[in-house]
């Protein structure tokens, strides 16, 4: 196809493409939107404290260090300046040198999929929803706890293609144990791109996975190779092996990324009592350390490439070493790290976590606590917005159906306060007076359809409407949501001629054998 050939066909697909729907009458879902945080951020430091952090951040980049384990990347800091320990992986930084570098990174930045309705802001106060990502295993109420596999994986691909509320299509939303993982990435991307028009993520685990990734966005997307590198299309999260520690393929496919623009997440796992000092300042100075020279290392590589300061700083049960998500201490420690962001000028990245096993009361009340993290410390990208059980190890349908409802929630909460002399109602107090009530006022009348958010999952009916229609509780209910949305679910138009070209390259990567394993 020539390149006039291919420009018409994108031009024709983006066209078609541009629409963006409420989903199918199955529940009354709100618009895509991307909402605003609008509210003042939760600051548990005061500035003395900030620069506190910082200081101790610093200082373990100049007399400790990281340990870089991927040898290029070594050789590019060096060049760069920094000291490079003999015979060793160690890299020391100096302050100067991370906080000119950080600079170089963007406050915010677009995101634009292949369909450029689905386009996004990253940064600037817009706050955006994910599903989650990466369990191994899948659980309902009809089929229970199971391995992952790719039919599970289609179907959570599926709900987060439907609800507006899921503003990127993150990492697998399952982990399909049943694709053997060298070709594993090639399948789940196909399945990514042409079940969903969001915005999708790659991992950076490898060199021909994170290729093959930037390819078929490439491909998607209908773009030359410099269209596709001259903005951000698609985006990757690396984690750092705490403490002190980035390994060789997350770097590798960081660096990758930034040489054509993409975006990258750099996010420490930093278990307070583990990985990380038990204390929660503690905790928050390392993830800061680690997510730095990170953030630096790609501004050397490619400056002015789009980071996102991300987030997992959460404490572990000092009985078993378990993890622990949605408590006092989570909350506190995405609040600080959303004060460091600020400082550093990056968006941020946290994340809607439970430690529950099941969808029950538990996971309502960690998410909850969770989200209101996400809220009140600022964040930008809330990973694992719904979805998450177990620590991250189970995909729940139900709960990504519950989660779906309390996202949609914030979002509407989102839109703020109003207070004009509409609002305040005069005329109708006085026409309803002491003896009377508001149901019938033209004041009401005018308004009661769209006053107040109407959930789709709550249950507001009495407790005898609710018994006669079997007392069903809120995994059932959202039970039956989830079924109800598969069984109707219609993949977003992709152009034949682009799908063939995506199907062709994913069956030439596989006889080539894909990515290189240890099996």
């Amino acid at each position: 196809m020539s390149i006039v050939e291919t420009r018409d066909l994108r031009e024709r697909r983006g066209r078609r493409a541009m629409h963006v729907d409420r989903g199918s009458g199955v529940i009354n879902q709100l618009p895509w939107q991307i909402p605003v945080n609008t509210d003042r951020p939760t600051e548990p430091l005061p500035m003395e404290r900030v620069e506190a952090i910082h200081e101790g951040a610093m200082r373990i980049l100049e007399e400790i260090g990281i340990d870089f384990l991927n040898g290029e990347a070594r050789d590019i800091l060096k060049k760069a300046g920094c000291d490079v320990e003999p015979g060793t992986e160690r890299v020391r930084f100096d302050r100067g040198f991370i906080m000119e570098q950080v600079a170089k990174a963007p406050a915010s930045f677009d995101i634009t999929p292949r369909n450029p309705g689905r386009r996004i802001t990253v940064g600037d106060g817009h706050m955006l929803f994910m599903n989650v990502s990466s369990p191994p295993n899948a659980m309902d109420l009809d089929r229970g706890y199971r391995s992952g596999d790719r039919s599970s994986f289609q179907d959570l691909v599926k709900l987060t293609q439907y609800f507006n509320c899921m503003h990127l299509a993150g990492g697998y939303p399952v982990e399909p144990v049943d694709i053997h993982p060298s070709i594993r990435h090639l399948d789940c991307l196909y399945d990514k791109l042409t079940l969903t028009d969001k915005v999708v993520h790659a991992y950076s685990l490898g060199t021909e996975r994170i290729e093959d990734a930037m390819e078929m966005v490439r491909i998607a997307g209908g773009l030359t190779h410099e269209e596709f590198a001259a903005r951000p299309r698609m985006f990757t999260n690396i984690n750092s092996s705490s403490p002190l520690k980035h390994d060789w393929p997350m770097l590798d496919g960081a660096m990758r990324m930034a040489r054509r623009g993409q975006p990258v997440v750099v996010t420490p796992f930093t278990l307070a009592g583990a990985m990380a000092p038990v204390t929660i300042a503690g905790a928050v100075t390392l993830s800061i350390a680690e997510c730095l020279c990170a953030v630096a290392l790609l501004q050397v590589v490619n400056p002015g490439t789009p980071v996102v300061m991300g987030t997992f700083t959460s404490n572990v049960d000092m009985k078993s070493g378990a993890p622990a998500f949605g408590t006092p201490e989570y909350m506190r420690a995405t609040q600080i790290s959303g004060q460091m962001a600020r400082y550093y000028g990056l968006p941020l990245r946290a994340s809607n976590a439970c430690a529950a096993n099941a969808p029950d009361a538990q996971a309502a009340w960690e998410s909850a606590f969770s989200l209101w993290a996400c809220v009140s410390s600022g964040t930008n990208l809330v990973y694992h917005a719904a979805g998450w059980l177990e620590g991250g190890l189970i995909a729940s349908y139900e709960k990504f159906v519950m989660d779906c409802e309390m996202v949609q929630q914030i979002i509407h909460y989102m839109k703020g306060a109003s207070a004009s002399e509409d609002d305040i109602a005069f005329d109708a107090i006085n026409e309803v007076g002491p003896h009377g009530h508001f149901f019938g006022c033209a004041h009401t009348r005018e308004r009661y359809q769209t006053a107040f958010y109407s959930p789709f999952l709550s249950d507001w009916r009495n407790y005898e409407a609710w018994t006669l229609d079997g007392a069903p509780q809120t995994p059932e209910r959202a039970n039956r949501i989830w079924k109800k949305i598969l069984a109707e679910f219609e993949p977003p138009p992709m152009d034949e001629a682009i799908r063939e070209e995506l199907a062709g390259f994913v069956e030439r990567r596989k006889r080539e054998g894909g990515a290189p394993t240890d099996f």
